[in-house]
């Protein structure tokens, strides 16, 4: 079944209009123009677009190497367990590539990933030193890449010191600098993917962004919920070789992050896409977020 956003005006000369998030951004990335903003500089929650950051210190790190193989360990899956988070079903024991735990991250959400990436890229004796060691490494990338009202306190999202936050016009520049990242833009516009580990075990992963299929030239990038952060939504389009990234931060509900989202695109392109988009529907058993 297709959900039909309500009909909106595309653009008004202020800006976009019916706009229900408490906090957007949105950002020309060829020059780094603001568009448009909502409370830009307020720090919120961000729930599972956490995660971006997450793939951009991965991604960043010396010496990366993609087809490096990652054990899956149990603490991964017990951790989604206990937190009844959104998962990848990585299955322990499994060996993957980065580059297919990143997958594994970005598309269902996976927090078992989002783990075995920042065990994996972080230093320690222990899980819980490397993990800890990681969002260290996340907090010095936000420092670098002047991120002045962002903090993290997780590499997933799921925080318990309420020290997990951002602002529209950080994650904006946040999601510029990711798109910078050939794997991360590859990764992120598929709508779907089917992996296998080493083992030969197949992996179909999803991803819980609506708007890729939905709103013609959407490439990306991630989505979020959270009880305190609400519905979030990391965004971006191209058309006529012109890239748009934009930010919704608690929108009223997921439906309307998308709506949200249209809109801000329609804004910065001078479309009506908003107006008739339909929500592509993911599969039954697959991965909300």
């Amino acid at each position: 079944m297709l959900v039909v956003i309500p009909a909106a005006s595309a653009h008004t000369a202020s800006g976009p209009s019916g706009i229900t998030a408490k906090g957007a951004f949105l950002l020309d990335t060829g020059s780094s123009k603001t568009l448009w903003s909502k409370s830009a500089d307020t720090s919120r929650p961000m729930a599972s677009t956490t995660k971006l950051m997450t793939a951009v210190t991965v991604l960043e790190s010396a010496n990366l190497d993609l087809k490096r193989k990652i054990t899956v360990k149990q603490a991964y899956r017990d951790y989604v367990v206990k937190e009844g988070a959104s998962t990848a079903d990585l299955k322990t024991g499994d060996k993957l590539t980065v580059e297919q735990v990143l997958h594994a991250m970005l598309l269902p959400s996976g927090c078992d990933a989002a783990m075995a990436l920042a065990d994996n890229f972080g230093t320690g004796s222990t899980i819980k030193a490397r993990t800890a060691s990681f969002i260290s490494k996340m907090n010095k990338k936000a420092v670098s890449l002047g991120l002045k009202k962002t903090h993290y306190d997780a590499f997933d999202g799921i925080s318990h010191g309420g020290k997990n936050y951002t602002s529209p016009r950080d994650m904006a520049k946040l999601a510029q600098r990711a798109l910078k990242s050939k794997t991360l833009r590859t990764i992120v516009k598929k709508q779907s993917t089917v992996q296998k580990a080493t083992n030969g075990r197949t992996y179909t992963w999803y991803n819980t962004n609506k708007l890729l299929g939905s709103y013609n030239g959407a490439i990306g990038i991630k989505t979020g919920t959270g009880s305190d952060a609400g519905p979030c939504l990391v965004f971006a389009a191209t058309r006529n070789g012109r890239t748009v990234a934009g930010v919704v931060l608690h929108a009223s509900s997921k439906t309307s992050r998308y709506s949200d989202a249209a809109k801000m695109l329609d804004y910065a392109f001078h479309s009506s896409t908003a107006k008739t988009m339909n929500l592509r529907q993911l599969p039954q058993g697959a991965q909300q977020d």
